[in-house]
């Protein structure tokens, strides 16, 4: 995948997404209502996500875990995550994100309130796109407090 990495990283990119919709966020939510506001940007968010999902199973060369697990070396640029795998196989992958970048970011540029919503709300979508026979669950954040994001994902029986 490194031919195909992006110019900056997943990072970088959120980053500058920030910078754009945090304030618009805002304001539509002191026009519209909070949760109206979230609501909305969520699914767009969501969308986005899943496009994003498509276009990695078609950079990882396939819609396996094996190839999904390619996609880690995305996300990690620049120390972004530090995580454990724990399990990794053609029908389960289980690792825990120990350290997450993205939160920081979101904190140091006052925006730790929106950090959910403008990255972990991707991850659901995003493996929808990459392949909707793969089971995701994740039960905490690090971006919410948590010591550690768990994520779990299991290719479904055929």
């Amino acid at each position: 995948m490194s031919e195909k990495t992006p110019a900056i990283s997943t990072l970088t990119r959120r980053e500058i997404e920030a910078g754009i919709a945090g304030p618009l966020i805002r304001a539509f939510a002191a026009e519209i209502g909070e949760e109206k506001a979230r609501q909305v940007a969520g699914r767009v968010i969501s969308e986005l996500a899943k496009k994003s999902g498509e276009a990695l199973a078609q950079v990882a060369g396939g819609r396996g875990l094996e190839n999904f697990a390619k996609g880690l070396e995305l996300w990690s640029q620049d120390g972004a995550l530090e995580f454990e795998i724990l399990e990794q196989g053609p029908k389960k992958l289980s690792m825990n994100v120990t350290r997450c970048r993205y939160a920081d970011m979101y904190q140091r540029i006052g925006m730790s309130e929106l950090g959910f919503l403008l990255s972990c709300n991707r991850d659901y979508a995003m493996i929808e796109g990459f392949n909707p026979k793969i089971r995701f669950s994740r039960t905490q954040t690090l971006m919410e407090g948590a010591k550690h994001c768990d994520f779990r994902y299991e290719l479904a029986a055929e």
